[in-house]
């Protein structure tokens, strides 16, 4: 599975609106509205590199109210969740 991240500047008026659209496409498991530069993060999720560009190139940045995107493709995911998983046996506390 392939991760990117992408930040996303949004028309302010419509930022929800972008929101869910971003939102209901394929491939995107996740919006985030944030505060920062960016107004959006969306996390895209594909099985290979090619299907980032139906995503994000044909899709995401032309959603209406998108006005600049930024992607960042993840190498290696970290998370605590994972960890725990990893060393549990399986005994409840």
């Amino acid at each position: 599975m392939i991760t990117a991240i992408v930040l996303i500047n949004a028309e302010v008026d419509q930022i929800p609106e972008v929101a869910q659209a971003i939102a209901d496409l394929d491939g995107v498991s996740e919006v985030y509205s944030v505060t920062g530069e960016a107004d959006l993060v969306a996390m895209v999720r594909v099985a290979r590199h090619e299907d980032l560009a139906a995503v994000i190139a044909d899709r995401l940045n032309k959603t209406p109210g998108v006005l600049r995107t930024a992607t960042h493709i993840a190498f290696r995911a970290y998370s605590r969740h994972d960890l725990e998983a990893a060393f549990s046996l399986g005994i409840e506390n």
